[in-house]
């Protein structure tokens, strides 16, 4: 089962049926995710076919990880299927 984990928590845990894998990364389902350990980031970057991504802070027992999630809330038509999924990265574990 797809996880996502940073500082041994579980921050999403989703089938590998409900995920999405794109370019590498692993897009888990938002009602995947733990909101808990999430904070809304000002940061966004701009994809070429995706569109522009918004991110969030990761954060475990007070400690945040600075964008160590992107989700594009609305994607272009090549990444539709990305629509309503959030992938990691910055040193959050992704098992597959």
């Amino acid at each position: 089962m797809p996880t996502a984990k940073w500082k041994d928590t579980v921050i999403a845990q989703a089938s590998n049926a409900e995920i999405v894998k794109l370019e590498g990364n692993i897009y888990f389902p938002t009602n995947s995710v733990n909101p808990e350990h999430l904070r809304d980031s000002d940061k966004h970057t701009v994809c070429p076919w995706k569109g522009t991504a918004s991110y969030y802070d990761v954060v475990v027992n007070g400690e945040v990880n600075a964008g160590a999630a992107w989700y594009y809330p609305e994607p272009k038509d090549a990444a539709k299927e990305i629509n309503g999924f959030i992938a990691f990265w910055r040193g959050v574990e992704v098992l597959p």
